[in-house]
């Protein structure tokens, strides 16, 4: 099974997370099968490549909660997103 989630990047106290796909057996920070956006939760922005998220998502991807809650907020159809929180 393939997860939309959070991959942690970024130096120390500075994080920043790639959107990616990954399959559910891999770490956190294993490889990917593909990266569809990143957040960057200090300056509250995401970028969100939309049809390659709703690529996987055809493909049976399940995202996780906060991956669903900022795709939620910005999505609009259309190519690439960004968004401002």
């Amino acid at each position: 099974m393939v997860k939309l989630r959070l991959k942690r990047c970024g130096r120390k106290q500075r994080a920043v997370y790639r959107i990616v796909a990954l399959d559910v057996r891999s770490r956190r920070e294993g490889q990917d099968l593909g990266k569809v956006g990143f957040y960057d939760p200090k300056q509250g922005q995401a970028y969100l490549n939309v049809p390659f998220i709703l690529y996987f998502l055809e493909q049976g991807a399940q995202p996780t909660k906060i991956v669903h809650d900022i795709s939620k907020k910005g999505y609009r159809e259309g190519k690439e997103l960004q968004v401002n929180y």
